[in-house]
This record gives C-alpha cells, sequence and structure tokens, in this order.
C-alpha cells in the first residue's frame, strides 16, 4: 500500500513539470488507474486485518542497503499509537542502545500521541550493568521531555524478538533491532542515515492483531 502511495505522489510530482496537453492527460489516466489499485489494496488489507490473517514478509540479504528503520516499518506508526512494547534480549552495548535510540526517534516524530514505550531486554555483564541503565536511564529522561514513559524491565529467559503496537501492529526481525553492520568509518556514509548503512542478512515479519489494546 505505501508503495502505491509513494509511486502516486512521485507521478503526481512530475504532472507539474509536463506542460504538453496530450502528455498531461495520460499521465493524469495513469495517476487514476493506481489511486484505484491503491484503493483496492486498501480494502483487502483492511479485510486481512479483520480476520488477523494479515502477513507481510521482508528479507533482507546481507551487505543490503536501504533498510532503515522508517523504511521498514514506519509506515505503521501514526497518531493513533498511545504505546509501544519492544522485546529485544541485545538492547545491552553502546551501538545496540544507540539502535534503541534511533528507534525511539522515530516514534517520537510519527507517533505523536504516544505516552508509553516498554522496552524488554537482557542486562549486560556484571561490569557493564552500570553503564546499561545508565544509558537508558538517560534515555528515559529525554523521552520524559515529550510526555512519554520509558519502562525498561530485564528478563534472563528473553529470546524473541518483537515489537507491538498497541494498535494491533506486531513487526518481528530475526536480528532484533540489530541488523546494521559496523560502519567503516565515524565520517563514511551511513553512519548517520541507516538506510545507507549495510545490513546483516535477516527476515521481517509483520502482522496484525485484533483488539490489542481491549486485551490488556
Amino acid at each position: 500500500m505505501s508503495i502505491f502511495q509513494e509511486g502516486i505522489q512521485l507521478l503526481l510530482d512530475a504532472l507539474r513539470f509536463v506542460t504538453e496537453a496530450t502528455n498531461r492527460e495520460k499521465l493524469r489516466k495513469k495517476i487514476g488507474e493506481y489511486m484505484d489499485r491503491a484503493e483496492v489494496i486498501k480494502v483487502i488489507v483492511e479485510k486481512l486485518k479483520e480476520d488477523g490473517s494479515y502477513h507481510e514478509q521482508i528479507h533482507i540479504e546481507n551487505n543490503s542497503t536501504g533498510y532503515g528503520y522508517d523504511h521498514l516499518f514506519g509506515r505503521f506508526m501514526d497518531d493513533t499509537v498511545e504505546e509501544v512494547e519492544v522485546e529485544d534480549p541485545y538492547i545491552r552495548t553502546i551501538h545496540q542502545i544507540y539502535n534503541f535510540l534511533r528507534f525511539c526517534e522515530l516514534l517520537v516524530k510519527k507517533c505523536t500521541n504516544i505516552k508509553k514505550i516498554v522496552l524488554v531486554t537482557g542486562q549486560e555483564a556484571d561490569n557493564d550493568t552500570y553503564q546499561q541503565n545508565q544509558k537508558l536511564q538517560d534515555l528515559g529522561v529525554s523521552l520524559s521531555g515529550y510526555g512519554i514513559k520509558l519502562v525498561v524491565k530485564y528478563s534472563k529467559t528473553i529470546h524473541d524478538r518483537e515489537i507491538r503496537l498497541d494498535t494491533g501492529w506486531i513487526v518481528k526481525i530475526g536480528r532484533g533491532l540489530d541488523i546494521y553492520k559496523a560502519s567503516d568509518s565515524k565520517y563514511g556514509i551511513g553512519y548517520c542515515d541507516y538506510d545507507l548503512r549495510k545490513c546483516h542478512e535477516t527476515t521481517v515479519d509483520i502482522f496484525h492483531r485484533q483488539n490489542t489494546r481491549n486485551a490488556k
């Protein structure tokens, strides 16, 4: 659905620069066709959501790029989201916490009514436990400035990697949020923009479950 919407917007942008009447009419017709298809797909997706059978799978190849968090699941984040739960056993080291920070930044930008983020993760070895706690506490303080409460829970048995939005969307990533390879340099392309960062091979599965809020 999002691909159709992006394509329609590109065609609308292109229409502004087409001056010849015949070509403008052809382009308008093509835009109309895509808009009709998008509406059909929207109805199908809504039906799958209602049936609880929606399933989207994205396979990320080794060393591929173009898979920033926004690209992967930003389309499911909007002002209807109020709470998000993240289960990931490896939000421990510096780069893993930075990954979680990037994810939280995406939530702040897109989910304007979000009130709570729950993180369930594993705990680092004894020497680094304090550093892990301190960094996550710092993130919690920062989020509170946006009216968002960060709840961190530690588990010794957690293995699953799952993101749950209270709107019913569930995202399962084989590697959790830690899908990116280290950048060649702090001053290299891809260090800041995850869309340009090379990825490890993994699979992303997206489901929809009805009545997530009411089930609490």
